[in-house]
């Protein structure tokens, strides 16, 4: 993955991504495990140059989930990603999505999930943990991931 930051850093510049809070119409969200960084995460991914950032999100929600959003998605908050690189800014959004088929594992996305938010899974990033605080306005939005 790192190999990955270091050539986008000198490609690119700057890199972006963009990464959801998706909820379902009972209020659970969902959440992704990937076969090359532990943890459960919330869905989300890079953009590509000339990319539109809810484009984007379609694209990755749809990709990484089988999501359909509904509505229009909300830009909750810019982040600034250190752990990712130097260059590193996550557009963070809340959607409310639609599930439009199971999504079985595959390489890159070995399991998936809607989850109560009293109830998430063992492994719950701490990363994911802050944002739903800042969410449900537990705590201030951060400026870094």
């Amino acid at each position: 993955m790192r190999v990955v930051h270091m050539y986008f850093a000198v490609a690119r510049g700057m890199t972006m991504g963009v990464r959801a809070a998706c909820f379902d119409a009972d209020g659970r969200i969902f959440l992704v495990r990937h076969s090359y960084v532990p943890g459960w995460h919330m869905p989300g991914g890079g953009l590509e140059r000339s990319e539109v950032a809810e484009e984007a999100l379609v694209k990755e929600l749809r990709e990484e989930g089988n999501l359909k959003i509904v509505g229009r998605p909300q830009l909750f908050q810019v982040y600034f990603n250190t752990s990712a690189s130097s260059r590193d800014h996550v557009l963070f959004y809340r959607a409310t999505v639609e599930q439009t088929a199971p999504r079985p594992p595959d390489r890159e996305i070995i399991e998936c999930g809607f989850f109560a938010l009293d109830n998430l899974p063992q492994g719950t990033t701490d990363a994911t943990y802050r944002r739903l605080a800042e969410l449900a306005g537990e705590r201030e939005p951060a400026p870094v991931w």
